[in-house]
């Protein structure tokens, strides 16, 4: 079996915590691996945001490449301008086909932009389509704060039509299957609960002294830690917010701590900085946390484990997470983890097992979970024991197989028209 992976906006091999990297590029990258581990060959494509990197790598084993295919100029591009180049990058795909002389069995696609190449590459080889579309514009609308933030007509228009369109939809959770079902409208038959995994051989508990030497803070230290994109809808002025309760409540003089933030470049000039970055220094700076509160700019996600083991809690404070991948990795090295209760966050962190839920933007409820785990040492021990052995149903081997039995389902059919849309799911 064959697949043509789409990942159209973004490289699954990309440093994580920049403006579009994040849970999506791991799953790919992770999914691909595993995949390869069970004897399924992948090709993954997306577009070329650098012209000195080699269209073609190997870089995740077992025979699987990464593509990278010229789609307008080779440089990164905000996602406003991406659409205008899909004609060219499906047929940069098509050619790459032909000239290797493949025949794939599938294609998977993942976020809406790659959805609308998958449609054309099923027109042209007549093969089913699984999509996944990790955000969704819909929820993206509900939190968003400005005009800038919502998600485009167009977006919204596709979202819409790969839910009706392709042969099968991927939800990350029963929560982003009943936001289909509340926000689209859409028969949901053909929509298949399969949650994102976790590398339980890379994210497992590493004993906090070591942890903490590899990061760099003295063994008697505490850390919270938060990891992601630099974004408005991810909560971080709430946890700011937070910690300048706790100082106000005491919290630090008793139980001294600090807070990492992982994400984005802290370092970047005034003109090239980030806006909301800018905003989250600028308020770092009106609550007097400057000695509190680190930014500690982009991670490899190979290093990563590291942080997590070193953090006494890992806070996910969002307005919407369709998962939350960060949570389930904290969660295998055996971290707590304090979420709101929203999206996938909602069904993957454990109320009062592998940690706590709080309402979205209320500092107060979150710095009081705080405070609990951060005076409360043998309550952190065993939520982080439970959430270690939580995490382990989520090992990548249990979740690619499903992902598996559902690719073989769809191509035990036969193949479709070439040229021609289905009206159904091919089974």
């Amino acid at each position: 079996m064959r697949i043509a992976m789409i990942s159209y906006h973004t490289c699954p091999l990309a440093t994580l915590g920049g403006k579009d990297t994040g849970g999506m590029n791991v799953y790919v990258r992770e999914l691909t691996r595993e995949l390869g581990r069970q004897g399924v060959g992948v090709d993954v494509f997306t577009r070329s945001q650098d012209e000195h990197v080699p269209h073609v790598l190997h870089d995740l084993g077992f025979g699987n490449r990464i593509v990278h295919v010229p789609a307008g100029p080779e440089t990164p591009m905000a996602k406003r301008r991406l659409a205008d180049y899909l004609p060219e990058f499906v047929e940069g795909i098509l050619a790459f086909a032909r000239a290797k002389g493949l025949q794939y069995d599938l294609i998977h696609s993942h976020y809406w932009l790659s959805g609308l190449a998958a449609l054309e590459l099923r027109r042209a080889w007549g093969v089913p389509v699984v999509q996944m579309f990790h955000t969704l514009g819909a929820m993206k609308n509900r939190i968003a704060r400005s005009q800038v933030e919502q998600a485009s007509a167009l977006r919204m228009e596709t979202e819409t039509r790969l839910l009706k369109e392709a042969d099968r939809v991927v939800a990350a959770t029963g929560a982003e299957l009943a936001q289909f079902q509340w926000l689209y409208k859409v028969e949901t038959g053909r929509v298949e609960v399969i949650p994102p995994g976790v590398d339980t051989t890379h994210f497992y508990p590493i004993p906090s002294d070591e942890a903490k030497e590899f990061v760099g803070i003295p063994v008697d230290s505490a850390m919270l830690l938060f990891v992601g994109r630099i974004q408005p809808l991810k909560g971080i002025d709430t946890l700011m917010e937070a910690i300048a309760v706790l100082d106000r409540q005491g919290v630090l003089q008793a139980h001294p701590f600090c807070l990492s933030i992982i994400g984005g470049d802290p370092e970047a000039g005034p003109e090239e900085m980030d806006e909301e970055m800018a905003r989250l220094q600028a308020l770092r700076l009106s609550l007097g946390l400057e000695d509190l509160v680190t930014f500690l700019g982009r991670r490899a996600q190979d290093t990563l484990q590291y942080y997590y083991s070193a953090a006494e809690v890992v806070v996910m404070p969002s307005f919407y997470e369709s998962f939350g991948l960060v949570a389930l990795e904290a969660m295998a090295c055996g971290t707590p983890v304090v979420a709101s209760e929203t999206g996938g966050l909602a069904f993957l962190v454990q109320d009062g097992h592998t940690g706590f839920h709080v309402p979205t933007e209320e500092p107060e409820a979150l710095a009081d979970r705080l405070r609990l785990l951060l005076e409360d040492e043998a309550m952190r021990q065993r939520l982080g024991s439970q959430a270690a052995a939580y995490a382990q149903r989520y090992a990548w081997p249990k979740i690619a197989r499903r992902i598996v039995a559902l690719y073989r389902q769809l191509t035990q059919g036969k193949r479709l028209p070439v040229g021609r849309r289905p009206e159904g799911p091919v089974v």
